[in-house]
């Protein structure tokens, strides 16, 4: 049985012979192994062109803001995974990356749509950003779901590194709608939630992407290959210093029972 829709049996990422492998049309080995970035290589694999230099500083200035948050819940994850297991480093990755969703990670993605929705509506409409972001802005508050990309439990003035990445999105020139439009929304927002919220990096790292070319259903994939990098800074840390049964033991201590007993029961958790 066949399922889902069938398209043409290829792909175009990757081809090779005895001699020469191929990645992008370009040659592994003479035109990209010493000769670009990790960086300029990754735009390379999702977008299929390699970046220029704003591009490529783009993309590097997203990864390094997002690599690295602390103890978050999939780092721990990772961590206690390792302790449980530790000859299994790729399980432990594994473990952190399945841990990054809507709320941790995810954000980027959803707040990347909300923005090309206001693109959209702005000039479906023929009208001003504005105009299109206090629209979809009163949808969400009608349906009363969170704006993607804004407020943070930490950062209440504003982001730092949200402000920063804006800021090289116009040293180097590729701010446009979409920047634009993130900075319009965190203006509404107070107008329209009776509240202030700022954007925070989950805004920022779709909004220069996007206005540097980067396309949005990639969009989860630098978040995710982004914490790869930290994930596997404190997988290394836990098998030198591990602390992944010190959270495990935290958690549990954290939590009491509130459920039935057996008549003369005592708990003695430790």
């Amino acid at each position: 049985m066949k399922i889902g829709k069938q398209t043409l049996p290829y792909q175009a990422l990757c081809t090779s012979n005895p001699k020469t492998i191929v990645v992008r049309g370009q040659d592994l080995v003479k035109d990209l192994i010493g000769s670009v970035s990790f960086t300029e290589y990754a735009w390379l694999l999702v977008v299929g062109t390699l970046p220029d230099e704003k591009q490529r500083r783009i993309l590097d200035s997203t990864l390094v803001a997002i690599a690295e948050h602390g103890l978050v819940p999939s780092v721990q994850a990772a961590r206690m995974t390792l302790a449980a297991s530790p000859e299994a480093v790729q399980g432990a990755v594994a473990a952190g990356l399945l841990g990054c969703g809507s709320v941790i990670l995810g954000a980027s993605e959803a707040a990347g749509v909300f923005l090309r929705d206001v693109l959209e509506e702005a000039a479906a409409r023929g009208s001003s950003i504005e105009s299109a972001a206090e629209t979809k802005l009163g949808e969400l508050k009608i349906q009363r779901k969170v704006i993607p990309g804004y407020g943070h439990p930490l950062h209440k003035g504003s982001d730092p590194r949200a402000e920063r990445l804006l800021e090289i999105a116009n040293e180097v020139g590729i701010a446009g709608d979409y920047c634009k439009a993130a900075k319009i929304i965190e203006g509404l927002i107070p107008e329209v939630f009776g509240k202030t919220l700022m954007m925070n990096v989950s805004s920022a790292i779709p909004s220069v992407l996007l206005d540097a070319g980067y396309p949005l259903l990639a969009l989860k994939g630098v978040p995710l290959l982004a914490r790869t990098a930290g994930l596997i800074g404190h997988l290394l840390e836990e098998q030198a210093r591990p602390i992944g049964f010190i959270i495990s033991h935290a958690g549990a201590g954290a939590i009491s029972y509130d459920g039935e007993t057996p008549d003369g029961f005592v708990a003695d958790e430790r």
